[in-house]
């Protein structure tokens, strides 16, 4: 576990805040425009595919910001893959 302060932490979730609220306002500009006229079903399948599909590099993102490194195990870290 880390001691230290390390500025990845409020620089990540700094960015977070951003690229979330930059995706929300792209989805909400630009989604009713493309499928306003679908019927209701369709429309909810789409917007709970855009409302999950930031979560897809959330995981890197967070290892990123916890130890600088964006693949939770390097060579050499005694990892043997086993498991």
């Amino acid at each position: 576990m880390r001691e230290t302060p390390t500025w990845r932490i409020p620089f990540g979730i700094l960015a977070l805040l951003i690229a979330l609220g930059a995706y929300g306002l792209v989805i909400a500009r630009y989604a009713p425009g493309l499928i306003g006229t679908w019927p209701g079903l369709a429309q909810s399948a789409v917007y709970l595919v855009l409302g999950l599909i930031w979560l897809l590099p959330l995981r890197r993102f967070l290892i990123w910001m916890e130890t600088g490194r964006w693949n939770p195990h390097r060579k050499g870290d005694g990892d043997t893959g086993a498991g």
